[in-house]
């Protein structure tokens, strides 16, 4: 009987090829010390209750102490959070976790106040108090806070509504359970023996050479989600009524407008982004044909769209030779950051391989106090994961330059300018190989990866936008989000992106029950922005001097310090026109003629 290939336990895997969390904490029982601390922190809040509107140095005195305990509330967090994504079912670190987010729901309820009370300072009293050097810092934190002046509910409300958050963490929660920790796949015979499909390998199932691995693992692998489809359905819909929910109790128009509203962004630049795209559809067909004709398929399917059309050109990447050789890409952006990144994937910033249990996927996860962490699953012979560690370490070193240059208060940045700094280290390690490239097939292979990040990136993301769109107006106009509803509404997006001549296998609707940032409504669409920037911002350092790569790095050094879109324009590129999205495509457009060429 053939022995069948499974993932190590966590505590098997080489403590080199682990993250160091030692940054954070040194140990568990140094970690506990710190949640006592937080825990401590927590009456001490009543000391400003009611005292704000007092004088300027009062509510100075109560931001710096706030920010103290939102600061410690990050490292303790993180390192919970960080213990529990090396293994999902170890119960020692869920538990961490969950004692840290109930410490973190009551220190939200007994910070509930504060909002409110500073909305209520007149205004004639709060321009004085703008004024006071002692309010210097906190000014522009201030401001934004004045912002949700018309949002926030009275100090009783918002109370109850922080007393929420646990609750309402529930469906993202038994979504991920289900995902990472209890639902089975089965084995597969691959190329390299047969081995257990899991969550964290199937997109390297559907990269395989071989049409039957592709198939039995998208066939494998959705049997599961089919047989727990009213499930995660559920969950699903949990989630998005919980994002209704919280859009209505706070008097926003829309979930939508809801979530845009925290970085100042129009409504308008989220349709742009799904107008822009669904013009240049027809160039995303053409390429499926392409890509059809050249794989000599009958019918294309969704597995077959993974695999680079030139597969016997899959080259094998150990993880040193994958670091050096993102180190030589991104050495446009400098000696200083060459230097820092090299010390980070060198060192211990990352969790480079999967073990049994592990979250799937990748992630940066920064903090003010620690190293900015890297999750990875990587695997040497998937060139997409070549991609996807210089992606994360964007992150990470956008997380490193902003803590270094920014006081706490303005070091985390916006979701949607950090999709740009990693996008950007991606179009700088595509554009090195392809300088690098020996011959016109593997510039080929080259080019087909590029055209396959724009399609993923750019056209699959806004496809989900506009499926998360879709789905919350569904749901705001009263319509049940039964399973049925969410599958339909989620083919015939798959049939408008796709193609009249795709073959859509029917499986390929439970999609939409296994997309993680959906659990996260209304945060895609910012890779697809994020792409369009990076593609205009890296052709600007790469074209231009000294002063177009200062400007990108003053970009990833200045945090929160702007809203994203002040952010940008200063770095060289306007979001709120369509323009950066549609250049986008057009290279897209170009990226297709030129492989049609070489092949």
């Amino acid at each position: 009987m053939t022995k069948v290939k499974s993932l190590p336990a966590r505590d098997r895997v080489d403590p080199s090829d682990c993250w160091d969390l030692s940054s954070l904490y040194a140990s568990d029982a140094a970690w506990e010390k710190g949640l006592r601390k937080l825990k401590r922190q927590i009456s001490l809040y009543d000391q400003f209750r009611g005292h704000l509107a007092e004088s300027a140095p009062k509510l100075a005195a109560c931001l710096e102490f706030d920010l103290a305990v939102d600061r410690l509330s990050e490292r303790v967090g993180t390192y919970a959070y960080l213990k529990t994504a090396e293994d999902q079912a170890h119960s020692t670190y869920q538990r961490m976790l969950g004692r840290y987010q109930h410490v973190s729901t009551e220190a939200a309820r007994a910070a509930s106040f504060l909002h409110p009370e500073i909305m209520a300072i007149p205004a004639a009293t709060m321009r004085r108090f703008l004024a006071a050097p002692e309010l210097a810092p906190y000014r522009l934190l201030l401001e934004r806070i004045l912002r949700y002046q018309r949002h926030t509910l009275s100090a009783k409300e918002e109370e109850l509504l922080a007393l929420q958050s646990e609750m309402a963490q529930v469906a993202g929660q038994t979504f991920r359970q289900l995902l990472d920790a209890d639902l089975r796949f089965g084995d597969i015979e691959t190329e390299q023996g047969r081995v257990e499909l899991t969550n964290a390998n199937f997109l390297q199932m559907l990269h395989s050479p071989s049409r039957k691995v592709r198939r039995t693992a998208f066939d494998q692998y959705y049997a599961q989600f089919a047989g727990h489809e009213n499930t995660l359905a559920a969950t699903l819909n949990g989630s998005i009524q919980r994002d209704i929910y919280y859009a209505r109790a706070r008097g926003y128009p829309s979930a939508l407008e809801s979530a845009l509203f925290h970085d100042q962004m129009p409504v308008a630049v989220y349709h742009n982004l799904i107008e822009t795209v669904h013009r240049h559809l027809p160039a995303l067909h053409r390429y499926y044909e392409l890509r059809r004709r050249k794989m000599r398929l009958r019918e294309l399917h969704h597995y077959d769209t993974y695999v680079p059309i030139l597969s016997e050109l899959e080259v094998r990447y150990r993880w040193g030779q994958a670091t050096r050789l993102i180190l030589e890409a991104l050495e446009p952006l400098g000696r200083d950051y060459g230097r820092a990144l090299a010390a980070g994937l060198e060192g211990r910033w990352c969790d480079r391989y999967s073990n049994r249990g592990k979250q799937s996927g990748a992630f940066s996860c920064g903090t003010f106090d620690g190293d900015p962490y890297i999750l990875m699953n990587y695997k040497p012979e998937v060139l997409s994961d070549v991609f996807t560690l210089a992606h994360e370490a964007g992150h990470s070193m956008h997380s490193h330059l902003s803590a270094r240059h920014q006081p706490f208060a303005y070091y985390r940045y916006a979701i949607f300018v950090a999709e740009v700094a990693s996008t950007f280290n991606e179009e700088l390690l595509s554009w090195h190989l392809l300088q690098r490239a020996p011959d016109d097939r593997a510039r080929a292979y080259l080019v087909n990866r590029a055209i396959d990040a724009i399609r993923g990136t750019i056209f699959r993301q806004t496809m989900f936008a506009e499926f998360e769109k879709q789905t919350h107006e569904l749901a705001e106009s009263g319509e049940p989000l039964t399973v049925e509803t969410l599958k339909e509404t989620y083919g015939r997006l798959l049939g408008k992106y796709f193609g009249p001549d795709f073959a859509i296998d029917p499986q390929l609707r439970l999609e939409c029950l296994r997309i993680p940032h959906f659990y996260r409504a209304f945060y895609v669409y910012k890779y697809a922005t994020g792409m369009s920037a990076a593609i205009a911002l890296s052709q600007r350092v790469l074209g231009g001097g000294p002063r177009e790569l200062e400007a990108y790095l003053s970009f990833l050094r200045a945090g929160c310090s702007k809203f994203p879109l002040e952010l940008l324009r200063d770095a060289g590129v306007d979001m709120e026109s369509p323009q950066p999205v549609d250049s986008a495509l057009r290279h897209f457009t170009k990226l297709v003629d030129q492989l049609e060429g070489l092949l």
